[in-house]
């Protein structure tokens, strides 16, 4: 059994304001291409079809499109996908019965009552069964009618609704048994704070919504979606792909592609063969430092943030147009150093002044006389004897 692993398409979204339509559609056509030349049995999409829960039209249109060729290229494969927590699900659910029938299983929302358990889609290869659980993006308080709460009658964390929620469905792990799922998860006793999250994905405060990887061991396979930087979670069959193009500066210099897993017979040792079929963008995201010179000299198509190391000061309308002359493509313009300005010689340091000198300042030809009455006031004033 053969199937690609993808998530987090995010169709529609702006790469701080640049227009990736372009970009997404040469992306969509090489990962077509690639399923014309593997000839997969399942393609599983892993959440965030869409940038928005509202996608705009022109969004739609490329996924349309998207997914009109992919089943040109791969008529007889199943094509499998789940909602993220950018998609809506009410949305991705809508058609259900009509796309299973064409092969195409588009679960947009997970169970919610007693009788609903995990849509799970079997195809069979000359070893069995193959067992496809599609879950798609939890919060617990969709599942709370299933999972429970807890004893002050509030929802239960992310981890505890989804150990619940997937442990109910009894998976029989005498077969070969695959998770597509939509959420955070952590390395039993893993930090949260050291998994290298990107800029496009949206955290939680306190990173509530992780949840511990031992809920995937019933799983030969968990296609995984989220984390938009390629990794394993504690195991080389729990994995992110990734996105299949950089959503944010963060992505820069990342290897995108597409998962390919081959499953054999039931084996733990060696059932499952990974391996990444790479992508190539249409244009690279790239951070390029140095200098306005050093930085000019390396003028690129590509999406560029351009950080400045100059230590001087720039004509700014100059250095500006410059630069976009060189980076068509460009996203933004940083100074790492930003010169503080020095007001230290521009500062009177006003020496101290005696009070009788101050006041002869203010106080323009006094005569010897008057100087003495003055001089014995600002005594009498200080307490001066």
């Amino acid at each position: 059994m053969k199937f690609f692993h993808l998530s987090d398409l995010h169709i529609g979204l702006k790469l701080m304001n640049r227009d990736l339509r372009e970009e997404q559609i040469d992306i969509l056509r090489q990962i077509t291409e690639l399923a014309k030349a593997e000839k997969p049995d399942a393609v599983v999409i892993a959440g965030d079809i869409y940038d928005k829960a509202v996608p705009a039209a022109e969004a739609v249109e490329i996924f349309d499109g998207f997914m009109t060729e992919l089943k040109k290229a791969v008529p007889k494969a199943e094509i499998m996908l789940i909602s993220g927590n950018h998609d809506s699900g009410l949305r991705l659910n809508c058609f259900r019965e009509i796309l299973d029938e064409q092969k195409v299983h588009m679960i947009g929302l997970p169970p919610r009552r007693e009788e609903e358990y995990i849509e799970k889609v079997t195809l069979q290869d000359e070893f069995g069964p193959v067992n496809f659980y599609l879950l798609p993006f939890v919060k617990p308080s969709m599942v709370k009618q299933i999972v429970g709460v807890d004893e002050n009658g509030n929802n239960l964390s992310y981890d505890a609704a989804l150990h619940r929620l997937i442990e109910r469905e009894k998976v029989n792990t005498t077969e070969r048994n695959v998770l597509v799922s939509h959420q955070f998860y952590l390395p039993v006793g893993g930090d949260a704070e050291k998994v290298d999250r990107m800029d496009s994905e949206i955290r939680t405060v306190g990173n509530i919504d992780a949840v511990a990887s031992d809920v995937l061991e019933a799983f030969d396979y968990a296609a995984l979606g989220h984390i938009h930087k390629p990794m394993k979670v504690g195991s080389e069959l729990y994995r992110y792909c990734g996105t299949p193009l950089a959503c944010s500066v963060s992505e820069a210099g990342q290897q995108k592609g597409v998962i390919m897993v081959e499953i054999g017979e039931k084996d733990p040792k060696t059932s499952v063969k990974i391996t990444v079929l790479p992508l190539k963008p249409l244009r690279e995201v790239r951070i390029i430092k140095g200098s306005l010179e050093e930085v000019l000299a390396q003028a690129c198509e590509d999406f560029v943030t351009v950080i400045l190391t100059d230590r001087v000061d720039l004509d700014i309308m100059d250095m500006q147009d410059r630069i976009r002359m060189a980076f068509p493509y460009l996203l933004e313009i940083r100074r790492e150093v930003l010169r503080k300005a020095d007001y230290s010689d521009q500062l009177m340091v006003e020496k101290e002044q005696d009070p009788f000198e101050l006041c002869c300042s203010f106080v323009k030809d006094l005569d010897d006389e008057e100087k003495t009455i003055l001089r014995d006031v600002i005594h009498t004033v200080q307490g001066v004897k």
